[in-house]
This record gives structure tokens, C-alpha cells and sequence, in this order.
């Protein structure tokens, strides 16, 4: 699936609640700030000298996800703004994993610590990177009831305190950090209610967002909003060239692994783990892939020897599935050439061969003029039914881009029409809840083309139910008549 351009954040803009009882919602005053007062006869500035941190330690982690949540603050995508991180830092594999549980925590809560920091400090906090470590930090503090605490709440404010002191740009700041956090932990029963009468604190997505979902889904918003907030599962592909679904769950028994199966294809693990860790992963035997993921290749209905083309491939997952399930002759498209590279590393991975090019799906020049008996259009979209896997997505999106995106999927999808042969089908699939992107965009390609359109899933909405657990998805095929 090509990817949409993104937007650079603004913070989320909240309103802030009013103070009935002032003692109970004083913001950090002076006294609090011990480990930061200056003396008022001081006149020469002092460099501070700067805390050196333990790769090992929270603090270290923290400072690293407040690294991190601050590129997406610019516009950058999460998995980019770790990776730029952990080149940075050259953190150790544990220290990665820290990280980046702390960043995704945190961009799952951007609305409820947003809310309470702007409810407890009398100024916007800056620098970008200082705002950034108190979400973090937040994040580990205001957790639901019912949540195990990830680390000791006194611990998480000495570690915070601590990366502020190891930072030159946060240093000067770190008895704010400590005032805030304790100050929090000290009222945080009033704080929390108060914040939580805001939607966007509530639920943890933009406010245009939320009244999204209700205006489509008056019904189902509540849980699908919810969905979007919990860690996805692992779920697994198996490779029926490989192996086969008993025979691979008798393997992970035998690692002492927990899964089941919750697809012809599909395993989810009881515990997400490190791929390196999961068993044949790198000989090919399984891929990392959603179950509502897995349900492309079959729906497309590939026979041995067809012509295939997987339009908007990368990075590749459902190109393995469809070359897993049949020998056909497939052609992968995309516009991004560093894409492109996860498309042949997934391949080689699984030992399977398709031609890849560089093409943009809405032109011509890269098709030989040959038509294809099969077409996969995972059309750009918004990504707002993968929001649990990228959690940034919800701050990074604008309430125009659904729109602008359906017309560049509908210049796709005419586009790719015109390769198909008589007979053919044709898949959209879309990663999107929105009715622009999937429902509203199927009608107007069926009525445009004539097209007939055969059975599929339509609309999934994302579920977190362990029965049923998957990401949202949109499912439409359709047939070219016979000329």
C-alpha cells in the first residue's frame, strides 16, 4: 500500500478546564521548584553540568521516547522518528524495545497527558523535546485502574528528572519535571476526572476524529475508538508452502510459545515477541500479517499460471500470500524505492519470486500493455482502521485527507480497470473505517465501470475481542463482463 503524505503536528488544542476548588488544582508554584531555584543575588550563568545516564536505566528510555514522540510532533512518522533514535543513541536492543513501548504508550495518550500537563503548569512548556518527556512520563503515570503500572510511579519521576538532567536542552527545566509529575501523583483522583470531561482527553483522538466515527458509526464508535487505543496482537502467517498451521502450532508448543489459530492461515501469539525470536521466521516458514490482512489473497481467487499484478505492494505481505497460495506470474508495483527494498526482502525471505518495478499505479508507462487476469489495489488511504498498530496516525492525519485521498485511489483504481481482461477481477482493499475511502468509493467504481460486483467482507471494523481480533479493513471485488 503507498503511503499518504503526512502533516506536521500542531499539539492537540484542549480546552482547559476551569478550577472549581483552587487548593485542590494549584499548579506547581515556586516552592515546588527546590531542585531548580536560583538565587536571586546570582548574576553569572553557569553552564549546568549535564547527567550521564545509563543505557540500561528508564531515564535512558524515557529521554529516547520523549526523542522519538518529539519527531512526530514535526510530522515525522513513528517508525521513522524510532529508527532515527535508536541511530542516534545507538541504544543496546533492550533499550529499543523500552523506547519504543514508551513512544507508542505515549501516542496512544497524547490527548489525556496533553490535557493534564496543559491543566497543570501556567505556560506552554518548551522546547518541543521538554513537552515530549512529560508526555512520556504521563504516560506511565496515568494509567486505567485495571492496568498493571509498567514501573514504580516514584521510580518513573527520578528517572524523568534524571533525563532531564542529562539533556542540554532540558536541563534547566528539572525541578519543573519533578514538581509536575509529584504534583500529579499527589491529585491526580481530582486531576484525572476533570480532564476525562474532554473528548479528545477521553478518548485519546482528535476531536474531529471522534465525531468522525459517530457521524459513520453511531452504533459501533465507542469500540472502535477504544480498539484503536489497546497494543495489537501478533499474529502470524503461515506459510502453506513451508509448512502447515498444526504443524507449525506443534513447533511453537515445543518452544514453549502460546498461540492458536484464528485463521486458515493465521496464529496469534498469547505474547508478542522480537521476530528474531519467533521460530522459522527467517527461513520463511511464517510472516508477521493482521488476520484481516490475510483475507486479500484468498478473496483474489489466484490460479496456477495467472497473470497477477499487486498494485501499491509494498512492503510485500500480501505478495508473499498470493505466490504462498498459487504459482502465477506476478508483477509488484510501488512508487517508493526504499519500499520496494522491503518488498525483495520479504520475498527473499520466503524464497518466492516476483517482478518488481517502480511504477506509479495511476499512469501507464511501466504496464506492457498485456492484460492481467487477477488485480490487487490496496489503494492509499488514511490507515484509520490500523490506528492501534499506528498510533501516531491519528495525530498526524488532517479532516481533509480522507477526501483528497479517495481521488487519488479513484484515479488508481480507473486506471488499473483498463489493464484488467475480460473476465478478471479486480480486489480494492482499503486500511481505512472511513465510508469515503471504502463503501462510498466501491459504488462509484462499480456504477463508473459497470462493473460486477462479486462477494466479499465490505467493511470490517477493528476489534480488539480476543475471538475475533483485528485490524479495520475494507474488502471489495469486482469483475470486468466479458467484452
Amino acid at each position: 500500500m503507498q503511503e499518504p503524505t503526512r502533516k506536521t503536528l500542531t499539539r492537540p488544542t484542549l480546552s482547559k478546564p476551569k478550577a472549581k476548588n483552587a487548593k485542590d488544582t494549584t499548579r506547581a508554584t515556586k516552592s515546588d521548584f527546590k531542585s531548580s531555584d536560583r538565587s536571586e543575588s546570582q548574576t553569572k550563568i553557569v553552564e549546568p553540568d549535564l547527567l550521564e545516564v545509563k543505557s540500561d536505566s528508564l531515564a535512558f528510555s524515557l529521554a529516547g521516547a520523549a526523542q522519538a514522540v518529539a519527531y512526530v510532533l514535526e510530522g515525522t512518522a513513528l517508525p521513522q522518528a524510532l529508527s532515527r533514535v535508536f541511530i542516534q543513541t545507538n541504544a543496546t536492543p533492550q533499550a529499543r524495545g523500552a523506547i519504543q513501548d514508551i513512544a507508542y504508550r505515549t501516542m496512544r495518550q497524547v490527548g489525556r497527558v496533553d490535557a493534564l500537563i496543559t491543566l497543570m503548569t501556567n505556560k506552554p512548556v518548551e522546547p518541543p523535546l521538554l513537552y515530549s518527556l512529560m508526555c512520556c512520563a504521563l504516560s506511565l503515570l496515568a494509567i486505567e485502574k485495571e492496568e498493571t503500572p509498567p514501573y514504580g510511579e516514584f521510580v518513573v519521576v527520578d528517572q524523568a528528572v534524571n533525563a532531564a538532567a542529562s539533556n542540554s536542552h532540558m536541563v534547566f527545566a528539572k525541578g519543573m519535571v519533578n514538581a509536575v509529575l509529584r504534583r500529579f501523583l499527589r491529585e491526580k483522583e481530582t486531576l484525572l476526572p476533570m480532564v476525562l470531561k474532554q473528548p479528545a482527553a477521553m478518548w485519546n483522538y482528535p476531536q474531529w476524529w471522534v465525531d468522525q466515527a459517530k457521524a459513520a458509526y453511531p452504533e459501533q464508535w465507542q469500540s472502535i475508538l477504544k480498539s484503536g487505543n489497546t497494543p495489537p496482537p501478533m499474529t502470524l502467517r503461515v506459510n502453506q508452502r513451508r509448512t502447515s498451521v498444526a504443524a507449525y502450532l506443534s513447533l511453537l508448543a515445543e518452544e514453549g510459545i502460546d498461540a492458536k489459530q484464528i485463521g486458515p492461515y493465521a496464529i496469534r501469539l498469547q505474547k508478542a515477541l522480537p521476530v528474531q525470536q519467533i521460530p522459522g521466521f527467517e527461513q520463511g516458514m511464517v510472516s508477521v500479517q493482521d488476520a484481516a490482512a490475510q483475507l486479500a489473497a484468498p478473496l483474489l481467487d489466484v490460479h496456477e499460471g495467472m497473470r497477477v499484478l499487486d498494485a501499491c505492494a509494498a512492503p510485500g505481505g500480501k505478495t508473499g500470500h498470493i505466490l504462498e497460495i498459487a504459482d502465477v506470474e506476478l508483477l509488484a508495483i510501488e512508487t517508493d524505492a526504499k519500499r520496494i527494498e522491503r518488498i525483495h526482502e520479504n520475498l527473499a525471505r520466503l524464497q518466492l519470486f516476483a517482478t518488481i518495478k517502480q511504477g506509479d499505479a495511476s499512469r501507464m508507462n511501466w504496464w506492457d500493455t498485456q492484460g492481467f487476469d487477477r488485480i490487487l489495489a490496496d489503494v492509499p488511504c488514511t490507515a484509520s482502521g490500523v490506528v492501534r498498530r499506528h498510533p501516531d496516525i491519528r495525530w498526524l492525519r488532517r479532516k481533509t485527507d480522507a477526501a483528497q485521498l479517495a481521488v487519488t485511489s479513484n484515479r488508481i483504481l480507473d486506471n488499473l480497470w483498463k489493464m484488467l481482461k475480460p473476465g478478471g477481477k479486480l480486489l480494492l482493499v482499503t486500511c481505512s473505517i472511513w465510508p469515503i475511502e471504502s463503501e462510498k468509493q466501491a459504488q462509484s467504481f462499480a456504477e463508473r465501470h459497470s462493473a460486477v460486483r462479486l462477494d466479499a467482507p465490505g467493511q470490517l471494523l477493528p476489534t480488539s475481542d480476543p475471538n475475533n481480533e483485528h485490524d479495520g479493513l475494507f474488502y471489495a471485488l469486482f469483475q470486468k463482463p466479458e467484452a
